[in-house]
């Protein structure tokens, strides 16, 4: 999860990733951050993110996050 939290301080920093679970609600997290964290989250833990789970849930909280990557590396995508 720290990876993770690398990456976002590194896109935007400043922001309370722990506390929050409206990142995509709030705008916190606009498309072309998510489309950058996508490309970056991809080259860190080896994984393909389909189009399919680019969905506000996934992205909404650092935990949505760190599940989608999770389930993305149990699926061997």
């Amino acid at each position: 999860m720290d990876t993770i939290l690398d990456i976002l301080d590194e896109l935007k920093p400043g922001v309370d990733w722990r506390g929050r679970n409206d990142l995509v609600d709030s705008r916190e997290l606009d498309s072309l951050t998510i489309i950058s964290l996508v490309a970056e989250l991809e080259d860190a833990f080896d994984v393909v993110v389909p189009a399919v789970e680019i969905v506000p849930e996934s992205f909404n909280s650092l935990d949505g996050i760190w599940s989608l990557v999770c389930r993305l590396r149990e699926q061997g995508l």
